[in-house]
């Protein structure tokens, strides 16, 4: 299914900068390339500051900032920040603004990029949560932003980042403008949107009932969490189920062609979105907290590695922020990775404590079905005025266009956004009232919060108390905390702003898993979770907590968070071998850790490999590639040809299984979904899903899709790679490749793309495996979709005994030698010394550079 969202930023602006073929010439002169690289040693002024503050920088670029204040702390974050990253925090404010048009000219899918972000919304949540921050936050985001501009004074683009000289052959380029706080806060909707969980599995199923009229038939492909093999985060909650309930349901039409067309158009519009987190299969994290009674130290180790897209430069960049003298007053003392353009670490540790976050995985959105005439939509039997704004969408270079945003009481409405391939959308059945439905997408980020005010919270945690009340205001996108602290506790917390929905006796289930009808008001959010209800743990008997992804609780137990997680077979790999090595008395430590972080063994094979080593294959070659998962030792490492072999054979058994059931652009993926899936199905050789309906007369079973995989796989790889199976290896296919957001796709001079673009590495591991290399299935391709963006082990008996590592580097310069030079040991599972203390973090320092009052 992610396959449709594979709109690479890349694809949305690369043919803006393709267009002369002189600009090879221009990128190589060194003064262009070189000539944004900032200055990291010696004095340099920054207006506003109070006093001195010290910058100093490690073998890898990564800075640690020692100020007085924190107004200084984070006016000189937000000048390191410019420094190193800002053309890709430019970039990430023009497309949550819904203005990647104003940056990059007239482009067809920017266009439509703008017109879709401009009606969710994002930047206007934003502006409203402004008043709703703490004056302290406020002041917090203010100074970073005063810190930028005093970096942009006096720079022309040029100066700032090469990225300007280039898109500036094809679009004037101006002086960027001024940096304004509610950049910073527009940022954190884009996170919440690309990690908002169910909502394609909500389209996919209404969509999948076309084919499939049947709504028990289509569940079968979204199969229950096997809670009893999986283990949940929490195994026992003491809160009441947070639904209401009440009957008779209304009827809807799923297989209706008008319903159907509006649940595409909203379903074409979505994916015009680009991704700048990460989305679909593979997006995710592993962490884990172990006590100090079971650690080498005897103090707690926590890990984390979120698992999203990949790009150059990577999502993260990792900071030291630090008050000279930490107290009331400046309580900042942490080290961490930040998002450029946000104040603040969003993971890490101070000298008290570590969290790591996960995505929870918590239903946060649901689609309303609207009977909308005119200007009117129904509800409870009466037409209601749609809300209705128009925004103008500014395009350098060329006219602005218009755009009409209607929203429900539910919120925008997304079906009617684009045009859809130019396909007339037919109206409602005579007996529905209403000339047309429509699509309206709830979110519960459209509601303005106070996200801003946790992230600084949590960087002053220091126990389980104060990681609860920043959980009450980290409302979006809803996170799994993970704790651990200096004086011996361990800790899990869920925070999330998750609705409550009404159970309603209908055809489809009501629990946020289908569209709703947005004409029954029954159907409406019933408000949210209760803070105090959402689950948490401290210090767990068995003496650690793991949160993968997997369920939270027990179905049934606390409040309803979601269905759509994912199946839990990663999070039980971590859990099984932190088990075994406690119970063989063998003490963890951050080595033992960061190899957990990297463990390949494929759940995948667990499942399939016994089958598939059943089936005969009568020919000999054909029978060459199955031979290899005789011996194989299921783990998905780079070099291995049986890993590759038997990627090759699951992707064929999906495509031979299920493409001709699902809706065009939705095969499937490959995750955790699908093993579930298949690992049911392989009980039941007969199965309606293993017959390919394409096929008449002709009704398949397991063993001959399976068969059939084996040979295709055969036949494909030695097309690919040759007829040796000795020449094959999964690391040949299975590439990381990050790609610059703006110049890094197809078409781009081959020396910018060789600019940009670090180079691939191999990398082993997969999807739902703990080294999560995730790749599409339904794509044709083994790259690497989504991966560990960065990993980190903390040792709370001594902090600078933690490691780390970032997917590429800490500058967003493509001329730096800080670009990318973490990339290669990250492909390789290795981590870096992360120094806190101050005696540590001076001996590691490579450069020293004093920001300054600027003088009158």
């Amino acid at each position: 299914m992610p396959r449709r969202h594979r709109l690479r930023t890349a694809s949305v602006v690369v043919a803006v900068v393709v267009v002369l073929a002189l600009l090879a010439t221009a990128l190589v002169t060194t003064l262009l390339v070189r000539r944004p690289l900032p200055e990291v040693s010696g004095t340099l002024e920054v207006p506003g500051l109070a006093a001195d503050v010290q910058v100093t920088r490690d073998a890898r670029g990564v800075p640690t900032i020692v100020a007085g204040s924190t107004d200084d702390l984070f006016r000189a974050q937000g000048y390191v920040t410019a420094q190193d990253r800002f053309f890709e925090m430019d970039y990430r404010r023009h497309v949550t603004a819904g203005r990647l048009s104003e940056l990059v000219g007239a482009n067809e899918q920017a266009l439509e990029a703008d017109k879709v972000i401009r009606t969710l919304g994002w930047r206007r949540v934003a502006e409203q949560e402004w008043d709703l921050l703490t004056d302290d936050t406020r002041g917090y985001l203010q100074a970073y932003a005063d810190g930028v501009n005093a970096y942009l004074a006096d720079r022309d683009p040029g100066a700032i980042a090469v990225e300007y000289t280039v898109l500036g052959l094809r679009v004037p380029q101006t002086a960027p403008a001024p940096w304004d706080p509610v950049d910073s806060l527009a940022w954190l909707k884009a996170m919440a949107w690309d990690l908002r969980s169910n909502y394609d599995a909500e389209l996919e199923r209404a969509m999948t009932y076309r084919a499939v009229p049947d709504v028990a038939r289509v569940e079968e492909l979204f199969p229950a969490y096997a809670q009893d093999q999986h283990l949940p985060i929490v195994t026992a909650t003491d809160v009441a189920d947070g639904a209401a309930t009440v009957a008779d349901g209304a009827g809807l039409a799923l297989a209706d062609d008008a319903l159907q067309d509006a649940l595409a158009a909203a379903d074409r519009a979505l994916a015009a979105v680009p991704q700048l987190v990460g989305r679909g299969e593979g997006v995710g994290s592993n962490s884990w907290v172990v006590a100090g009674e079971h650690t080498a130290s005897g103090k707690p180790l926590l890990a984390n590695d979120p698992h999203l897209g990949i790009s150059a430069p990577g999502i993260w960049s990792q900071v030291g922020l630090r008050c000279a003298d930490v107290a009331a007053d400046c309580p900042f003392d942490v080290t961490g990775f930040a998002l450029a353009g946000l104040p603040g670490v969003i993971i890490g540790h101070n000298g008290d404590l570590a969290w790591g976050l996960t995505n929870m995985g918590a239903d946060v959105t649901d689609f309303f079905l609207e009977r909308v005439d005119g200007d009117r939509v129904l509800v409870d039997g009466e037409r209601r005025p749609l809300q209705v704004r128009t925004e103008t969408i500014s395009v350098a270079g060329g006219d602005d266009v218009e755009l009409e945003v209607r929203a429900t009481a539910h919120g925008p409405i997304v079906s009617d956004v684009l045009d859809l391939d130019g396909v007339a959308r037919g109206p409602v059945p005579d007996d529905a009232p209403g000339s047309r439905f429509e699509v309206a997408l709830a979110w519960t980020a459209l509601t303005p919060g106070r996200t801003g005010d946790a992230v600084f919270a949590m960087m002053t945690a220091s126990d389980a108390a104060d990681v609860a009340a920043a959980a009450v205001l980290f409302e979006v996108p809803a996170q799994n905390i993970v704790f651990a602290t200096t004086d011996g506790h361990i800790g899990y917390q869920a925070p999330g702003r998750v609705p409550v929905r009404a159970v309603v006796d209908g055809p489809v289930p009501s629990d946020g898993t289908w569209p709703r009808p947005g004409w029954d008001s029954r159907y409406d959010w019933q408000g949210w979770v209760e803070p105090a209800d959402m689950p948490r743990v401290l210090d767990p008997a068995e003496g650690f907590v793991v949160a993968a992804n997997q369920a939270v609780t027990r179905a049934g137990e606390g409040p309803f968070l979601a269905r759509d997680t994912d199946y839990g077979f990663r999070s039980q790999r971590i859990r099984d071998l932190l088990a075994q090595q406690i119970a063989a008395g063998d003490k963890v430590d951050v080595a033992s850790t960061a190899a957990l972080q990297t463990d390949r063994h494929s759940p995948y094979a667990d499942v399939l490999v016994p089958a598939l080593l059943e089936v005969e294959l009568d020919d000999a070659f054909d029978a060459g590639g199955q031979e290899l998962l005789r011996t194989w030792d299921r783990s998905m490492d780079p070099d291995s040809a049986a890993a590759m072999y038997f990627a090759a054979v699951w992707a064929q058994v999906l495509e031979l299984t299920f493409t001709d059931d699902l809706p065009a652009g939705h095969g499937p993926d490959g995750g955790s979904r699908w093993l579930e899936v298949v690992h049911g199905m392989l009980e039941d050789p007969t199965s309606p899903w293993w017959d390919d309906r394409t096929t008449s007369g002709v009704v398949e079973g397991r063993d001959d899709v399976l068969a059939r995989a084996l040979v295709n796989a055969r036949h494909e790889l030695t097309a690919h790679l040759g007829s040796r199976t000795d020449d094959w290896a999964w690391g040949k296919l299975h590439v990381a490749a990050p790609e610059h957001p703006v110049l890094g796709g197809e078409g781009v001079p081959g020396v910018v793309h060789a600019l940009v673009n670090p180079r691939a590495q191999r990398v082993g591991g997969g999807s739902s495996i703990v080294d999560a290399t995730a790749w599409d299935a339904a794509s044709g391709s083994y790259a690497v979709t989504a991966a560990p963006s960065m990993r980190m082990v903390v040792d709370l008996g001594d902090l600078d005994s933690s490691t780390w590592v970032n997917l590429t580097g800490t500058s967003g310069h493509p001329a730096s030698v800080h670009y990318a030079d973490q990339l290669e040991a990250w492909a390789r599972g290795e981590q870096f010394a992360w120094p806190y203390s101050g005696a540590a973090v001076e001996a590691d320092a490579v450069t020293h550079l004093t920001l300054t009052p600027a003088r009158d």
